[in-house]
C-alpha cells in the first residue's frame, strides 16, 4: 500500500485564481473542477456554477488540493488567514529561496518573517501570499 499527504486549503471563493497562480509559482500540473461540471442534485445548498469543487497541484515545487468554501446559503466563507499553520517548503539553495521569495512577492505576498540564518542554523523565512495562506522556507545549514 502506497501513502501520501497533500494538504488541502479550503478557499473563501477564488479557489480557481489560487490555484492558477500556484500552478505559475510552484509548476506542476493542475486539475481543477467546478461544480458546474457536474450535476448538483441532492446537494444541501446551491453552489454557484464557477465555484471549484475540487482542485489538485502536483508534480511540481509542492503538492496541494482545495477547492471554494461554500455555506449552506451558498456564500464563499469569510477570507483565508491565519498564523495557526503554514506550509514549509524545504529548499536545497539560499538562491533557491530566494527567488521563490521573490516570486511571491512580486505576486503580491508580503514578507511575514526576512529570510534569514535562524538561530538552529538553517536559513527560515515565511510570506504570507495575497490569498492569506502563510508559506515557510527553509534551506539547510551546516549543521
Amino acid at each position: 500500500m502506497s501513502h501520501s499527504f497533500t494538504p488541502y486549503i479550503s478557499f473563501p471563493g477564488n479557489a480557481d485564481a489560487a490555484f492558477h497562480h500556484y500552478q505559475e509559482v510552484f509548476g506542476g500540473e493542475l486539475e481543477i473542477g467546478h461544480y458546474g461540471d457536474f450535476p448538483t442534485d441532492g446537494f444541501p445548498f446551491t453552489p454557484p456554477a464557477d465555484a471549484v469543487s475540487h482542485a489538485q497541484l502536483h508534480g511540481g515545487l509542492v503538492t496541494l488540493a482545495g477547492g471554494d468554501a461554500i455555506a449552506e446559503d451558498g456564500q464563499p466563507l469569510a477570507p483565508l488567514e491565519s498564523q495557526v499553520y503554514s506550509f514549509l517548503i524545504g529548499l536545497d539553495t539560499v538562491p533557491e529561496a530566494e527567488r521563490l521569495i521573490a516570486t511571491l512577492t512580486a505576486a503580491g505576498a508580503t514578507v511575514t518573517m526576512p529570510f534569514a540564518v535562524a538561530p538552529w542554523g538553517d536559513h527560515y523565512g515565511q510570506v504570507t501570499d495575497r490569498f492569506g495562506v502563510l508559506w515557510a522556507l527553509v534551506v539547510p545549514g551546516a549543521h
